[in-house]
């Protein structure tokens, strides 16, 4: 059994540790292009919640919620929904933590994104003919989960007695090639 940590760990972190993604990881295991990534950065439909870019060669970094909500995004554009209504979407879900996403399955009609929270919610709408395709949050984050465990990940450290906590991201992999070559 390998020493490296199990993504779940993420859910029992304290508010002092938090991980991180950077670009080409985020867009590779959400299935989205840099250039999506960078659109939907830029138009803030999905922002990097741990650090942003911030001039040339800057890195973002990602979030485990906001690669689950990339993830997301993705789902919805190929079943054909248009951005504008999946930005309505994403302002629902944007402030929801990680175990509330867990509890929702997104239905659709093909232009509406509606959330629901039970099998019997489901059920309802597409008795009353409104839904054509779900989307089970549950299932892609337990997908996420299992993917991402494989890739490199940054930790961020923040200092909470500073008067303004700062993020200092600790890059493993760079930590893991100077401790070698010590």
């Amino acid at each position: 059994m390998s020493d490296r940590p199990i993504q779940e760990s993420l859910f029992d972190m304290g508010p002092d540790e938090e991980v991180g993604y950077r670009v080409p990881i985020a867009c590779q295991v959400a299935g989205i292009t840099y250039r999506q990534l960078d659109y939907w950065a830029r138009t803030k439909l999905v922002e990097p919640s741990i650090r942003t870019a911030r001039g040339s060669g800057s890195q973002r970094l990602y979030s485990f919620k906001d690669i689950l909500v990339l993830k997301i995004v993705k789902r919805l554009l190929d079943t054909g929904i248009s951005l504008q209504n999946i930005r309505q979407a994403v302002d629902k879900l944007r402030d929801r933590g990680v175990d509330d996403l867990a509890k929702i399955t997104l239905v659709s009609d093909g232009s509406t994104v509606y959330e629901c929270r039970s099998a019997e919610e489901v059920i309802d709408l597409l008795g009353g003919g409104q839904g054509v395709f779900g989307i089970a949050v549950p299932g892609i984050m337990k997908e996420l989960t299992g993917t991402i465990s494989a890739f490199p990940f940054e930790k961020v450290a923040t200092n909470i007695e500073e008067p303004e906590a700062k993020s200092v991201a600790v890059d493993e992999l760079a930590d893991r090639r100077r401790r070698r070559s010590s």
